[in-house]
């Protein structure tokens, strides 16, 4: 039979670290430590707080004797202020679980305010969660959890604020097609705020007709901004302790490494907002000083079947366009800035020209609109897929049209004329300021002029422009010199059209709502071959393009002034003179 000492040493080696290093001390003697320990895995309650709670040994009698025990610094919780301490050093739910607070970070080690620096379990836990190493100082038990307590409900009722208590949120409208085994542990990914967090702001961008999210992460704050018809707008900031919760969830439901942060990474993810309404959105990471900044951007399919009237081509413009898609074969450029709308232009023409007698292939980087009926290739140069290398799998895929997503080189460019040249109708983008300097471009890339003259048929250059409000809008004065430096015709200021400036109205942005095309639509002709052959440069190209009537973008523009669609300050700042 056990003596009485041997049960007391086993009792003794059950105590948790803290109990025997307090025995150790003087501060309690075995039996008041047993009796603690045992009232403690009765109410399922923390050793640590049984023993402060019971009075048996005050909290700052405690922080002292653990820092004489484990020599580790002791620090004043009380003196430190909540705002600006570091966020997201250590997880939320491990500072809650054993009341630890992350205070900074040297070298490859943390230093973390503890008021049990036995605790060699949440030492294990923080170095494999960060795979840094642990500098403890010692706090006072009690003052330590209610400034932890503090920090999680102000967090918490933030998101909630943010989020809305109105908000309710189904997690089975997100889908990534991701097994919920293989997501991140739940101490990431699965705070309910966040994740609320991130639907309604998905739903609220999608409402707001954005183009783009931009989650931006700062030292002491952080901040949630929307593209609306072209132009950033601060929508949330909320705190940044979510700012590690919020890349993890997102990463999840995009299917990308939530482990990486030191690269920048792409995914896909999407929404149902209805029975049969899916919005996709593009993922970008992007590693910054503080924390990743993500961009998502929506990609809404029914954009490409709105149909070239709402694109905003004027009668000509669209006449010139849908007889050049109509030509059996040749190659068709768009042109302009990121942001201007070209995918949707081509995607709207593809969608004219998708038929069941067509056979359609389309090599983009990535994909970014759906087409069903249309054979669409992501562009995967890592693993040796370019472009050019899906051009020549197109064509021995009997096409009749190919669209690229964009021409980079003269590999790409010289495959692409071929291709115009040999039957096969040849849809693509550059980076160019207007039609005129997309011939020299395609010149400077290496192409030869007569190949360039015998398989260019139409360059569209677009930018898009501000849309006018049209319940807010008002007529504006002009000076007529004002309108004459814009580029206006002495000719045309004869009182029958009125500019109009924005306003502003709950219905609105700011007097805008929606952006409207503003197109450079230039064919091909015999003459323009001919000065292309004679290898004419991009101002006689130009002068060539007026003699035949194409309007310049900021021609284009100042039409849809007179039209009162847009304002002159908004085409000014879009387009060149």
């Amino acid at each position: 039979m056990a003596t009485v000492d041997s049960i007391s040493k086993i009792q003794a080696a059950a105590l948790p670290g803290l109990g025997r290093a307090l025995v150790m001390a003087g501060k309690l003697s075995q039996q008041a430590a047993d009796d603690i320990y045992r009232k403690a895995l009765a109410s399922s309650k923390n050793f640590i707080a049984e023993l402060t709670e019971s009075g048996t040994v005050s909290a700052a009698d405690l922080a002292h004797t653990m820092s004489t025990a484990f020599s580790a610094p002791l620090i004043d919780i009380e003196a430190l202020d909540p705002q600006r301490l570091p966020a997201g050093l250590i997880d939320g739910k491990l500072s809650q679980t054993y009341r630890l607070l992350a205070l900074g970070k040297r070298n490859n080690r943390l230093i973390i305010a503890t008021a049990d620096p036995s605790n060699l379990e949440a030492a294990e836990k923080i170095k494999f969660t960060t795979q840094l190493g642990v500098e403890w100082v010692i706090g006072e038990f009690d003052k330590l959890t209610r400034l932890i307590e503090a920090q999680n409900q102000s967090t918490t009722q933030a998101m909630e604020g943010i989020v809305g208590s109105d908000f309710e949120f189904d997690e089975a409208t997100l889908d990534a097609n991701v097994p919920v085994e293989e997501e991140a542990p739940q101490t990431d990914v699965e705070d309910a705020p966040v994740v609320k967090f991130l639907h309604k702001m998905l739903i609220d961008a999608f409402n707001m007709r954005a183009s783009d999210l931009h989650f931006e992460p700062f030292e002491h704050y952080y901040r949630v901004r929307f593209r609306v018809d072209g132009e950033l707008r601060e929508i949330a900031t909320p705190p940044v302790a979510i700012k590690d919760k919020l890349a993890s969830r997102i990463k999840v439901i995009s299917r990308l490494d939530i482990s990486e942060k030191r690269v920048p990474q792409d995914g896909r993810m999407k929404l149902k907002i209805g029975p049969d309404r899916v919005i996709d959105f593009r993922v970008s990471t992007l590693p910054t000083l503080f924390g990743e900044k993500i961009v998502i951007r929506i990609l809404d399919s029914s954009s490409a079947k709105m149909g070239i009237e709402a694109l905003g081509y004027e009668p000509e413009e669209k006449a010139r366009l849908l007889k050049a898609i109509e030509r059996p074969y040749g190659m068709i450029l768009v042109t302009g800035p990121t942001g201007s709308g070209k995918t949707v232009s081509l995607y709207t023409c593809l969608n004219l020209l998708n038929k069941p007698g067509v056979n359609i292939a389309t090599a983009e980087d990535p994909s970014e609109i759906n087409l069903p009926g249309v054979n669409q290739v992501n562009v995967n140069e890592k693993a040796g897929l370019t472009f050019a290398t899906a051009l020549r799998s197109f064509l021995r895929q009997d096409p009749d049209i190919i669209m690229v997503g964009e021409i980079r080189d003269l590999e790409t460019a010289d495959i692409s004329i071929k291709a115009a040249q040999t039957g096969h109708l040849v849809l693509s983008t550059l980076h160019t300021n207007d039609a005129p300097t997309t011939l020299t471009r395609l010149r400077n890339m290496g192409i030869a002029p007569f190949n360039i003259a015998s398989s260019v048929i139409l360059i569209t250059a677009q930018r898009l422009a501000r849309r006018l409000c049209p319940n807010c809008k008002a007529p504006i004065d002009i000076p007529r010199e004002a309108l004459v430096e814009a580029g206006f015709e002495e000719s045309e200021l004869d009182g029958s059209w009125t500019p109009y400036r924005p306003v502003g109205c709950a219905s609105c942005n700011n007097g805008y709502k929606g952006r409207v095309g503003i197109y450079e639509v230039m064919p091909i002709t015999e003459e323009m071959q001919r000065v292309i052959l004679r290898d004419g440069n991009a101002l006689e190209i130009a002068s060539q393009a007026r003699t035949e009537g194409v309007r310049s973008l900021r021609l284009s523009g100042l039409h849809k002034v007179k039209l009162g669609v847009t304002s002159l300050e908004e085409v000014q700042a879009v387009t060149n003179l």
